[in-house]
């Protein structure tokens, strides 16, 4: 029931991009174009301004062609492996049993000569970047390895461990659990923007 649910805000923000784009020949029956529709949205917190059409365009199929969109337990944990990509966008509530590692080094966009940056994205919007649905992420643990990781629009459900540095919780997101740093550095380089249920704390994670 849940994933008819999903499947069908996908299509609706599908059939929405398509309005505003003023025509289109993507094929908005199959659920992978819905997806890509949703990773060019997500793939930037805001517009942006000044950019022509082509730029623009441009840009989001850079955006889908790097990003994994997820809707499953086991694609999750590939997709933010040190072998996933720098955004991981999710359709749905997703739940783990085992704690995972977010790894690797990424650059925004999956281009090297960006920033260093890394997105989870639990969450759908519109055409407009307005989040229309959020979506939980319950996991026991989540090691963050990955520098410069933003988590954002959804909830995370656990305890999160930071092992690197800049870690975002962004205002839209919510951790329902603890977030502990492996160091002082760690801390001071993250910035913690959304709601923490638990403790905000420096501890070493044990093994």
């Amino acid at each position: 029931m849940k994933m008819r649910i999903a499947l069908f805000l996908i299509a609706l923000m599908a059939a929405l991009n398509l309005t505003a784009c003023g025509g289109s020949d993507q094929n908005t029956g199959q659920n992978k174009n819905a997806g890509q529709n949703q990773g060019q949205n997500q793939g930037q917190n805001k517009p942006q301004n000044g950019q022509n059409g082509q730029d623009q365009q441009d840009n989001d199929v850079d955006v889908v062609t790097t990003a994994s969109i997820v809707s499953e337990p086991d694609a999750f944990i590939n997709a933010v492996s040190e072998n996933g990509t720098w955004i991981i966008v999710t359709l749905n509530d997703i739940t783990l049993d085992e704690e995972v590692i977010v790894a690797g080094q990424f650059h925004d966009k999956g281009k090297e000569e960006n920033k260093i940056y890394r997105k989870i994205a639990a969450y759908a919007q519109d055409e407009n970047r307005t989040i229309t649905d959020s979506y939980t992420i319950t996991v026991p643990r989540l090691i963050v390895r990955s520098e410069n990781l933003n988590f954002q629009g959804g909830t995370l459900k656990g305890d999160v461990y930071v092992q690197a540095n800049g870690f975002l919780l962004h205002e839209t997101a919510t951790v329902d659990g603890n977030i502990y740093f492996a160091n002082e550095e760690y801390k001071e380089s993250s910035q913690i923007d959304g709601n923490v249920s638990g403790a905000v704390e420096v501890l070493q994670p044990s093994e």
